[in-house]
């Protein structure tokens, strides 16, 4: 017992020695774990579309939180801003010459699409990650899951369709692609430039961040939007959706006095 006692007596103190080097050990404090995080905020959370509205400039502001100052200082983050309009069905068809008539022979519904979609990025988004990697995250026009509805043809080309997609959407400007936008202003901000076209939908659009070190993703933060039609064009909008008998009527009749008046006007006696 008394040799125990010495024992004891030798090892409690070098344990307590040691306690705060165990303590120090950065992997045993939680809040030590030196994880990048991202904050994200726009200049409006609500634009309005107006009779004279030719499109919108979208600004938004982040901060970097945890970087490692040397990585960043040398490049090696880079953050990806999208504004996603809202999502639904899209159909792409394929027109034919048919006994001298073209007619629509064959069609592609891609499920869940984004109706705008706008991109801006630190650099070109080929350079930021690998390709299995934006296609996991969908980031980019050229990246964004086309996903076929439903049963079709197998004699129809999903790469065909895809591409026309794309290129359908990006000639109407409602797909954009900017190979730059999103700049350091100082040491952990970034502001990033995102152009909302003429044509951009109503609804609730989602604006996404997506933050890279060295090329691999390291976490995203997404905030909501509101594109809302305003006097006139609100007024059309609900008339056409709430009472559709009495908007088809109300068209119809302004048809026939416009075409009414115009004989009228040039008529030749």
């Amino acid at each position: 017992m008394a040799a125990q006692g010495k024992a004891l007596a030798v090892l409690l103190p070098l344990l307590w020695a040691t306690a705060p080097a165990y303590a120090q050990i950065p992997f045993l404090t939680p809040d030590a774990t030196g994880k990048e995080t991202l904050e994200i905020g726009t200049s409006t959370n609500e634009i309005a579309i107006t009779s004279d509205f030719r499109g919108a400039d979208l600004t938004v502001f982040g901060a970097l939180n945890t970087v490692d100052q040397l990585l960043l200082a040398i490049g090696q983050y880079d953050v990806v801003v999208t504004l996603e309009g809202p999502r639904e069905n899209a159909t792409v068809r394929r027109k034919e010459r048919l006994l001298g008539i073209w007619v629509n022979r064959q069609s592609l519904t891609f499920e869940s699409m984004p109706t705008s979609y706008s991109v801006a990025s630190t650099r070109p988004v080929d350079e930021i990650a690998a390709r299995p990697m934006l296609n996991q995250l969908g980031i980019g026009v050229d990246y964004l899951p086309l996903s076929p509805l439903g049963y079709f043809n197998g004699n129809i080309n999903i790469g065909d369709f895809r591409a026309a997609y794309r290129r359908l959407q990006r000639s109407s400007g409602l797909y954009q692609d900017e190979n730059a936008g999103v700049r350091f202003v100082s040491t952990n901000l970034f502001r990033a430039s995102l152009r909302l076209p003429a044509n951009i939908p109503d609804g609730v659009h989602v604006v996404h961040a997506y933050l890279f070190k060295s090329g691999e993703f390291l976490t995203q933060k997404e905030l909501r939007l509101r594109v809302v039609k305003t006097g006139l064009e609100q007024a059309i909008t609900d008339a056409a959706h709430n009472q559709p008998f009495a908007y088809g009527v109300f068209a119809v009749l302004i048809a026939v006095i416009t075409g009414w008046g115009a004989s009228i006007v040039f008529r030749k006696d």
